[in-house]
């Protein structure tokens, strides 16, 4: 913390005053230096993800209050209190020609903040939002920080708000996984949840139960049931089996959980609006590309006119990603953007290849050989220095030297890269080692 006190003493004037009688009158005291002065601004650093003017709400000066170092070190605390700020300082200069501060806060934020989601409180979330919104000017759905204080204290005020709507359960926050990598704070009831034990499917008619129950079986039996977190089950693990019949509008309108005698946990009854089928219709390679687009459209063999099978396609942008990666460039990225026609029922597709830097052979090492044996790998490496870099080949060649025969004693071989960044050359060495059986070099059989 910082704390820069302003010099607005005001001067003490000391005259020295004769009296009627002609003696000295004694000297004034001085007057007493102000430790408060009004605010004339305040502005916050180091703040990016939170809004200054929520940070200001916080910490709860106003321009025009008259404030000190209490005052000061009091908002200081308040902010701290929030939970999103690790640090926080303040400093005041002067400013109003000496008769006022200006005020600054300094902040360093919190990295632990993940989106906020609201599950089973029955109210809308909306109305949630502005109700945490009101205590806390900071509160945010998109980062809300994760520490546990500023947790419980958000729970025990959704605690309060559903009590006056007369439910009483206890409420928890918590930091809860619902993907791959994806995390969000969890606001629902404090109470154990239902396991799925079994799932059936209702209005599915081209895809059969025992197919979607197969699908869901992994991610879905033995899960905690709440419908949002079943509804994300459904996207990942059923979704894409509709997707490759063509099906890219289906929806799961209805979701029910029930308890069943015989069952221990919920059977979950799903709803299934299966759409319409849609075809594959044009695919378009987006410029540029490192190699030509009609090439790439060949390797990725797309089945233009055919029901727009997920799965197919999927497969199909592997394939342009392979042929790049193998024209050297190690770092290649290839995405999809899917147009969909409702009107023609089809689907265009643009490809987009993100190649990065193209990667050349650099030295090529061999370890393990005798000169002779050196010499004529070196012969028959058809890789050459400079040329763009196949990360297949070094062990293409290597399951060519054996299956050719061409070492007697051949133990274990593998091929080494090392790949440089700024260069874009990537090394190779070949690492060639005896038979254990016989403890001398491979020795080369024959030429090729």
């Amino acid at each position: 913390m910082t704390r820069v006190f302003p010099a607005l003493a005001l001067a003490a004037a000391c005259a020295m005053a004769q009296s009627r009688g002609g003696r000295a009158a004694k000297p004034a005291a001085p007057a007493a230096v102000p430790d408060k002065w009004p605010i004339q601004s305040l502005a916050v650093e180091g703040n990016q993800t939170f809004p200054t003017a929520q940070i200001l709400a916080v910490a709860g000066l106003k321009i025009g209050q008259v404030a000190g170092a209490p005052e000061f070190d009091a908002a200081r605390d308040r902010l701290t209190a929030s939970g999103a700020f690790e640090t926080v300082g303040y400093k005041f200069v002067p400013a109003g020609a000496g008769k006022g501060y200006a005020a600054t806060f300094q902040v360093a934020e919190t990295t632990s903040i993940f989106p906020a989601q609201f599950e089973d409180l029955v109210e809308p979330d909306a109305d949630i939002e502005k109700l945490l919104t009101s205590h806390d000017p900071l509160f945010s759905m998109a980062h809300l920080p994760a520490n546990q204080l500023t947790l419980d204290r958000d729970a025990r005020w959704v605690e309060e708000y559903l009590a006056a709507k007369g439910r009483h359960d206890k409420i928890a926050a918590s930091v809860t996984s619902v993907g791959p990598d994806r995390f969000v704070i969890l606001f629902r009831p404090a109470r154990d949840l239902p396991a799925v034990a079994q799932v059936s499917f209702e209005g599915n008619r081209i895809v059969p139960g025992s197919v979607l129950r197969t699908a869901v079986s992994g991610a879905g039996i033995g899960s905690a049931y709440t419908e949002r977190n079943f509804r994300q089950i459904l996207e990942a693990a059923v979704r894409p089996v509709y997707e490759e019949r063509g099906r890219l509008h289906v929806t799961f309108p209805k979701i029910r959980a029930e308890t069943e005698k015989d069952v221990l946990g919920v059977h979950v009854y799903v709803t299934v609006d299966e759409g319409e089928v849609y075809n594959l219709g044009k695919v378009t390679i987006v410029a540029p590309t490192p190699l030509a687009a009609d090439r790439l459209l060949a390797e990725g063999d797309f089945k233009t006119g055919d029901i727009d099978n997920s799965e197919l396609i999927a497969a199909g942008l592997e394939r342009i990603r392979k042929v790049v990666l193998l024209a050297g460039y190690l770092d290649v990225k290839v995405t999809s953007d899917r147009r969909v026609d409702d009107a023609k029922k089809t689907a265009d597709i643009d490809v987009r290849v993100d190649s990065g830097p193209q990667y050349l052979m650099g030295k090529l090492t061999l370890t393990g050989l005798d000169l002779e044996g050196e010499a004529e790998m070196k012969r028959i490496w058809s890789l050459k220095e400079g040329a763009p870099y196949n990360p297949e080949y070094p062990d293409r060649f290597l399951d060519r030297v054996r299956e050719d025969g061409i070492f007697d004693h051949l133990g274990k071989t593998k091929a080494e890269t090392k790949i440089d960044a700024k260069t874009h050359l990537v090394a190779v060495t070949l690492v060639f080692s005896a038979d254990p059986a016989d403890q001398s070099k491979p020795t080369r059989r024959k030429l090729r």
